[in-house]
């Protein structure tokens, strides 16, 4: 399994959470970031984007079990 496989797998996971929460807490903050608090909305674009942030938004969700 590549890396880009075990992304794809994070990222996954990530949208399976993330579609299938209520709408109003899409606004809440999921995770902090380089001591900024991330929404689950920018959160989703950083990922759909694929930056550097979206990859660390990921790891740590990963991490945390959240996905």
């Amino acid at each position: 399994m590549d890396y880009n496989t075990i992304e794809m797998d994070k990222k996954q996971r990530f949208y399976q959470v993330y579609n299938n929460l209520p709408l109003n807490l899409r606004e809440e903050v999921v995770i902090i970031v380089n001591n900024e608090p991330i929404t689950w909305k920018v959160a989703k674009l950083e990922i759909d984007e694929n930056t550097k942030i979206g990859e660390e938004i990921l790891d740590k969700l990963e991490l945390l079990k959240i996905i």
